[in-house]
């Protein structure tokens, strides 16, 4: 009888919320840009491979480790922190050629859907938008950690990602095909809790 009484008390108890599930709840973090790279690999005439990044990098990321679908991802890139480690290339990467960085100074992901495939593997599904021209991409991603790193002190999430992505798709064409249309993305993203 005891047993009967408890159950439904536990019952009417989590029913009207009093009593909260043992899963954990979405975590809101904040894109660390010290701690985050969003690179990127271009063939250069079949000779080289160009390797460059975006300096300045912000975004948020809600974290659902019990329901990793319920995630979503959302990034924005300054354009006009494109960097190859050479200043006119760079120069010219940010003229209308390429990113013209002045009337598109951000390039932005917002995700639409994320698939688990494995423990600590998934694809994120989102929006990429560069020079104003919005595609869907998809990333393999992996889940590294979460926990308080032990240099900032802080509640950490860690990510690695990578895909590609055709860049005449977006409108810019300058020099392809002997400048790489596929652009392999190399991201690795720390965020910390809000």
């Amino acid at each position: 009888m005891k047993k009967t009484l408890f159950a439904a008390a536990l019952f009417v108890a989590t029913a009207t919320g009093a009593v909260s599930p043992a899963f954990a709840a979405p975590v809101s973090y904040k894109i660390d840009p010290a701690h985050t790279a969003v690179a990127f690999i271009v063939n250069h005439v079949g000779f080289s491979n160009v390797i460059g990044r975006f300096n300045t990098v912000g975004g948020d990321v809600v974290f659902d480790k019990d329901a990793v679908e319920k995630s979503t991802v959302t990034v924005s890139i300054d354009t006009t922190s494109v960097d190859t480690n050479h200043a006119k290339r760079d120069e010219h990467l940010r003229s209308p050629d390429f990113f013209n960085a002045k009337e598109f100074p951000k390039m932005t992901f917002k995700s639409t859907k994320i698939e688990k495939t494995g423990e600590k593997t998934g694809k994120l599904h989102g929006d990429l938008t560069m020079l104003g021209v919005t595609k869907p991409v998809v990333l393999d991603v992996t889940f590294n950690k979460d926990g308080v790193s032990p240099a900032s002190k802080m509640e950490t999430a860690g990510f690695s990602a990578r895909g590609t992505v055709k860049r005449t798709e977006f409108g810019m064409k300058y020099g392809a095909p002997a400048i790489g249309d596929d652009i392999q993305l190399l991201i690795e993203v720390e965020a910390v809790k809000s």
